[in-house]
C-alpha cells in the first residue's frame, strides 16, 4: 500500500482509492481544484488489501514502519469521502475499452454498498471524456451496479455476473466502499474504466489498444471527482449524506 497525499486545501478530505501503480500513476496531479486534502492511495489488488489499506487511511492507524497517518488528519474522521477507481472488466454487450463505468452500487458476497451522487458524478464525467482513438468506437459513461470478485472474471462467469443485472466487475470497488462506509458515514462512489469487454477481452493491461485507451480516459477523470466532492460538501446538496437512488442500472449518460 502506498498513497500520494496533495497538499491540503483546508476543506474536507477526498480519499482516491485504486489498486496498481499504473492506475496511481494515471491519477498523478491530484490537488489543483480539489475542495480539500486529496491522497491518491495504491490499495494493492483483491478485495482484502483494498480492506486493510483503506481501514488503515481512514483511521489512521499504522501497520508497518513509515506508514503515513490517516488522511483524515485525525482517526476516524467521518467525512473524508471515498471514490475507488481504476479499471474493470465490462459485462454488458456493447461495452468498448476506454467507456467509463459509474456505480450506482457495489455488490460482493458481504453485501451492498448504495453510492452517493451518482448522477452528478457521471455527468461530469460525460464532459470530461477524450475523444476515441483513430477508427474506435465513440466512448460512453454507463451507470448500474458493479460486483466485486477475488479474481479475474472471464467468458461464462462474466455473462453470469451480467445476468445479476451488474454490468461491470472488479476485485476492489465493493471491499474499498464496504470498508469506507463501515468506518462512519461518508460520500462514497466508485469509477471505473472498462479495459476489456465480452467482444474485447484482454491479456494484459497496458499491452493491447484497449489498455492503452483506458488509460488515457484515467487521466481525465480527476476534474468529475474533484466536482463531486465539493458539491458533498453544500448544506442540503444532493450529496449531502444522500444516495442517489439506483433505479435503472445499465443506462448511459453518453454515447
Amino acid at each position: 500500500m502506498s498513497a500520494d497525499p496533495a497538499p491540503e486545501t483546508g476543506g474536507a478530505p477526498l480519499l482516491i482509492a485504486c489498486a496498481l501503480g499504473i492506475e496511481r500513476f494515471a491519477l498523478r496531479g491530484a490537488g489543483p481544484g480539489a475542495a480539500g486534502p486529496v491522497t491518491v492511495l495504491r490499495t494493492g489488488m483483491g478485495p482484502q488489501a483494498a480492506e486493510r489499506a483503506v481501514t488503515r487511511a481512514l483511521t489512521g492507524r499504522t501497520g508497518e514502519p513509515g506508514e503515513r497517518r490517516g488522511v483524515s488528519g485525525e482517526p476516524g474522521e467521518p467525512r473524508t469521502a471515498v471514490i475507488a477507481t481504476g479499471f474493470c472488466a465490462g459485462l454488458a454487450p456493447g461495452m468498448h475499452p476506454g467507456d467509463l463505468v459509474v456505480a450506482d452500487e457495489t455488490r460482493d458476497p458481504a453485501g451492498r454498498t448504495v453510492c452517493t451522487g451518482t448522477r452528478i458524478l457521471a455527468d461530469a464525467l460525460s464532459h470530461l471524456i477524450p475523444g476515441p482513438l483513430p477508427g474506435g468506437p465513440r466512448r460512453a459513461v454507463h451507470i448500474g451496479p458493479v460486483v466485486g470478485s477475488g479474481h479475474v472474471v472471464r467468458g461464462a462467469e462474466r455473462a453470469a455476473l451480467h445476468s445479476t443485472g451488474a454490468i461491470a466487475v472488479d476485485m476492489e470497488s465493493a471491499a474499498t466502499l464496504r470498508t469506507a462506509v463501515g468506518h462512519g458515514v461518508r460520500p462514497v462512489a466508485a469509477v471505473r474504466v472498462v479495459v476489456d469487454a465480452p467482444e474485447h477481452e484482454l491479456v494484459r493491461i497496458g499491452t493491447l489498444r484497449g489498455g492503452i485507451s483506458a488509460f488515457r480516459v484515467l487521466r481525465t477523470v480527476l476534474p468529475a471527482f474533484f466536482h463531486w466532492h465539493r458539491s458533498s460538501l453544500l448544506p442540503g446538496g444532493e450529496l449531502d449524506g444522500h444516495a442517489s437512488p439506483p433505479d435503472h442500472p445499465g443506462r448511459d449518460v453518453s454515447l
